[in-house]
């Protein structure tokens, strides 16, 4: 686990509760990284929404704790943000430490056919998952590549319809045609 304090804190939005009473909204998810206690203000981030909020409660396993770091799967009750505005795949961050994008480069690696793996060529609609965002994108072919075989590794760059949190060297899972197709690595912000 993190030492409090020493790297900016990061949660990825994977589900969202109304709180009843004023109390707030529960918003629920694994601390990917860095560290978060009872009064931190934070901030929301993804799919084009940037909004500051507080934290009002900390709980692990349904009981107020009064932090949590890295690696634990926990609900943060928040104040300043409505139910509506808040979804499944945005983060909540140290606020300034992140940017969301909808243009970036990867290295995708393709599955077997056998496993779901199709040929990807340029202007190919994709599935991307993630962290807890799915969000569809369209896939530019690097160099004079024109397609991509499966069970192959090839440098992409992809548009994202929204935006969402992206760092380099941020793994990822894609779809298409329906299918789980194969893996990436964020390689560049564009």
């Amino acid at each position: 686990m993190d030492v409090p304090g020493e790297t900016p804190f990061l949660m990825y939005v994977e589900d969202v509760f109304w709180r009843d009473r004023g109390r707030g909204v529960l918003v629920a998810g694994r601390v990917g990284r860095g560290w978060v206690r009872r009064g931190d203000v934070v901030e929301l981030v993804g799919f084009g929404g940037q909004v500051v909020v507080t934290v009002v409660e900390v709980e692990d396993c349904g009981r107020a704790v009064d932090g949590a770091g890295a690696g634990m799967n926990v609900g943060l009750v928040v104040r300043g943000v409505g139910v509506g505005v808040v979804e499944r795949g945005q983060v909540l961050v140290a606020p300034g430490s992140v940017r969301q994008c909808t243009r970036f480069a990867a290295t995708l690696a393709l599955l077997s056919e056998e496993d779901g793996g199709a040929e990807v060529r340029t202007g190919a609609r994709l599935r991307f998952h993630i962290g807890a965002a799915v969000v569809a994108g369209e896939v530019t072919l690097a160099g004079d590549m024109d397609v991509l075989r499966p069970l192959h590794v090839g440098d992409v760059t992809v548009a994202l319809e929204r935006p969402v949190v992206l760092e380099n060297g941020l793994p990822f899972a894609f779809r298409y045609l329906g299918r789980a197709a194969g893996t990436g690595v964020v390689t560049l912000r564009r």
